[in-house]
């Protein structure tokens, strides 16, 4: 019996995922997905539609060479520079030329954002969340989770960029700068992705990776803008940021392909350097890792506003300075926008909805308010579902357990999303102001924007107000919220240049605002709009009340 207990146990083979590093690749990809069909599907459309929609409203806008060189004129703006590109073929300003300058740039740091997301969420966000560790309990390669995320975006990023061609196509565009301009939009996705797939070896946690890959975006954002307005076409500094690599391609003035093999060679370095990293840390863990807190929390983290504070800190900072300077640039433009009014009424057409009203810097500066306060409306909605995600994540049911009340808790979150609002608000109009009153010399521009910003105050609360409801009343939905955001934008884009019907412009909550500070701010929309606003609050404190957690 002794001789038959101490008997060795027979060997256990080891499983297929330690001799398989990318085993289970081709089942994950699937899995990816069928998880974000709408998610993916939802950005490709929304980028075709959007270059698809822009293709014939700035046919309508520039409808002669003669209208187009009016708008080059706009270029010589370091401004616009900033905002649109390197401005190849200025001097004879073909619709080819004016469609890559308006399109390229939003097209490729929209397709960035979206690789940047995805990566993040099927990599350090599972295993951050401890799904990643029990797909590695499966028959699943060391390799496979990342690898399968990887292959998944650049399905998505595929996507956009033949969406972006079939858009350009659909406007009449000849069909190599088309390719052009796709096929540089599905590699900058991809570069972009691929520093997202270096920053999630980097930290712990999912937000900390992609607030690293975004911070990265916009530094090449700024190295392509300083370095374009130093010399028109680019200069040596541009050649740093991987989002004039695919601006350099100049699609419909000098087509040349080469410029893409950077982004090529970026992706394979990048990937190479994150297979590298990747086996120098431990599942879960990153190699730089997180620094312990403080032993005891502060006062202000012991109430649901200050806890909502703290953890809104970097996205509320990140949409101040981004909508800030934004705004400065915009109100940069003003004297050169006047200017160009003069020869071209149609660019004035489109700021003022459809009429030229004398005062065009107020006109412009109207316009721009609009597209800003966008911004402030998607801060907002962001602000309002991260609560969801606290809830999912399991994190709110602490604080309610520690003695929160549920109504303290959700009232607390929004208080704090009620002032950040309105601080966003503010700089907007203050940044705003110091364009124009730099443009123009009107130093009184700056007090008249900041208040004529507030009156925007009700449409964002209406706008988050919907995603409050959702999250009480149908919190699986709650993400439905980003749905209005969209729709407005769309309309403050292409709403004038369409001629879409006034009763579609007003179901935007920002259109139905009054054209301030051209306009009175005319107390029955705001009014209607705050009504609107408390209404569906309400409802959300109703829901959530008597809901489940993370129901």
């Amino acid at each position: 019996m002794s001789v038959a207990a101490a008997a060795p146990a027979p060997a256990v083979p080891r499983p297929a995922a330690t001799r398989e590093p990318w085993a289970g690749t081709g089942a994950l990809l699937w899995l990816y997905l069928r998880l974000d069909r709408v998610r993916v599907a939802v950005w490709v459309l929304a980028l075709t539609l959007t270059v698809a929609g822009t293709v014939p409203a700035l046919q309508a806008a520039y409808p002669d060479a003669a209208a187009r060189q009016t708008r080059a004129a706009l270029m010589t703006n370091p401004s616009a520079v900033l905002m649109t590109g390197p401005a190849f073929g200025v001097h004879d300003y073909t619709f080819g030329a004016m469609v890559a300058d308006e399109l390229s740039l939003t097209v490729l740091v929209a397709t960035s954002i979206m690789a940047i997301l995805l990566v993040v969420r099927h990599t350090r966000a599972d295993e951050e969340a401890g799904r990643t560790e029990i797909l590695r309990a499966l028959p699943v390669g060391r390799f496979a989770p990342a690898t399968a995320a990887l292959l998944f975006v650049t399905v998505a990023c595929v996507g956009v960029g033949a969406g972006v061609t079939v858009g350009l196509l659909a406007g009449g565009l000849e069909a190599a700068g088309s390719a052009a301009m796709g096929l540089g939009a599905a590699l900058t996705g991809l570069v972009f992705g691929a520093v997202a797939a270096v920053t999630t070896q980097v930290t712990t946690h999912a937000r900390g990776a992609s607030g690293l890959a975004l911070a990265v975006l916009g530094a090449a954002f700024l190295v392509r803008g300083v370095g374009d307005i130093m010399r028109t076409g680019g200069s040596w500094l541009s050649w740093f940021s991987p989002l004039a690599w695919a601006q350099q391609t100049r699609p419909f003035v000098e087509l040349r392909w080469w410029p893409l093999a950077l982004s090529l060679g970026a992706v394979l370095g990048l990937l190479a350097a994150a297979v590298v990293l990747a086996q120098r840390r431990d599942l879960g863990a990153g190699l730089l890792p997180a620094r312990p807190g403080p032993a005891g929390a502060r006062p202000a983290l012991l109430s649901p506003a200050g806890l909502a504070a703290r953890l809104l800190r970097g996205s509320f900072v990140g949409w101040a300075v981004g909508l800030f300077c934004f705004a400065v640039a915009f109100g940069s433009l003003a004297r050169s926008v006047q200017d160009a009014v003069a020869d071209l009424p149609q660019i004035g057409e489109w700021i003022g909805g459809g009429s030229v009203l004398e005062d065009m810097t107020a006109t412009f500066a109207a316009a721009m308010l609009s597209y800003l306060t966008l911004g402030v409306a998607a801060f907002a909605v962001g602000a309002v579902l991260r609560l969801r995600a606290e809830e999912e994540a399991g994190r709110a049911a602490p604080v309610l357990a520690a003695g929160a009340s549920r109504a303290a808790w959700l009232g607390g979150w929004l208080a704090t999303v009620l002032a950040q609002a309105v601080a966003l608000l503010v700089l907007a109009g203050i940044g705003l102001g110091l364009g124009v009153a730099v443009a123009t010399g009107d130093g009184g521009a700056v007090a008249r924007l900041t208040a004529a910003a507030l009156a925007y105050l009700p449409a964002v609360l209406a706008t988050a107000g919907l995603a409050v409801a959702l999250l009480g009343l149908a919190p699986r939905l709650a993400s439905l919220a980003w749905a209005v955001v969209t729709y407005a934008i769309f309309v403050a884009w292409f709403g004038p240049l369409l001629g879409m019907a006034g009763w579609a412009q007003d179901l935007s909550p920002v259109g139905l605002t009054p054209n301030v500070p051209v306009e009175a701010a005319a107390v029955g929309p705001l009014a209607l709009l705050a009504a609107v606003a408390a209404v569906l609050v309400a409802a959300g404190f109703a829901g959530f009340r008597r809901r489940d957690l993370a129901g």
